[in-house]
């Protein structure tokens, strides 16, 4: 689908990669309704925005009819949560929350959302994955797996859907420079040489990706290579992600908003 013909349901807005996909997307030609939990909108001026948190029940229905009614013919689904460090110093509490944002919240919005999609003449679903969802790395194991289970159901729907006006896709970025990774990840990407994306890279790969007829698309070198052989030869690899395994530093559990320490 062109870009000028696209009213994109956008997730995930007010973080740096959706603000700077919103920026896109509006450059291109695209109409964009961005949702969010933040009280104000700052994407673009002429921007339409709900104010929606997508793991709560009367969130998913208030954008699910948002979005109907605003007749969108695109979703994009790049809101989540972060999970960094060794799974001995991640909370459960952290776990439920990264599953819940990363993977459950995107399903039920999907499965909410595809009546009014497949009645459209074309369609697209796009999932903002991570190259973390192909390959396990160290210190991602809670985060890399909320991701490939969105690769998983993305692929899988894809497949469902082969036959409808619906097209499903998924972009793996690699590490984004925008807030949501802090300084442990900045740190860690130093001592492992990791690369990291601007947002507007990540951005301009998405309206590339939606303009084409790719099922997926992965960011950067050597990820995109990672993504392909990890797939192949995965046990062999093991040995080639010691530097990760060292760089990671036991951190004390910090408690979720409202949860109590134990």
């Amino acid at each position: 689908m062109k870009a000028a013909e696209a009213r994109v349901l956008l997730t995930g807005a007010s973080g740096g990669i959706g603000r700077s996909v919103a920026a896109a997307m509006r450059a291109a030609g695209a109409a964009v309704m961005g949702v969010g939990r933040a009280a104000e909108s700052p994407l673009p001026a002429g921007t339409a925005w709900v104010r929606a948190d997508l793991t709560t029940v009367d969130g998913l229905a208030a954008v699910a009819g948002a979005a109907a009614g605003w007749r969108a013919n695109v979703v994009v689904h790049a809101a989540g949560a972060p999970a960094f460090g060794a799974l001995a110093d991640t909370s459960p509490a952290r776990m439920h929350a990264v599953l819940q944002a990363n993977l459950l919240a995107p399903m039920l919005l999907t499965q909410a959302l595809l009546p009014q999609l497949q009645r459209l003449p074309k369609a697209q679903v796009i999932f903002v994955g991570s190259a973390t969802g192909r390959i396990g790395l160290p210190g991602f194991s809670v985060y890399g797996a909320s991701k490939a289970g969105l690769h998983g159901f993305a692929e899988a729907l894809r497949r469902e859907l082969a036959d409808t006006p619906v097209k499903v896709q998924v972009l793996g970025p690699r590490s984004t420079r925008t807030a949501f990774n802090d300084a442990g990840v900045e740190a860690y990407n130093r001592a492992t040489g990791t690369a990291m994306d601007s947002p507007e890279t990540v951005a301009a790969a998405l309206l590339r990706l939606l303009e084409s007829d790719a099922a997926e698309r992965f960011i950067g070198f050597p990820e995109r290579l990672a993504v392909r052989v990890n797939g192949l030869l995965g046990p062999w690899l093991d040995g080639a992600f010691a530097r990760h395994r060292r760089s990671l530093r036991a951190e004390p559990l910090q408690p979720l908003s409202g949860e109590n320490p134990t």
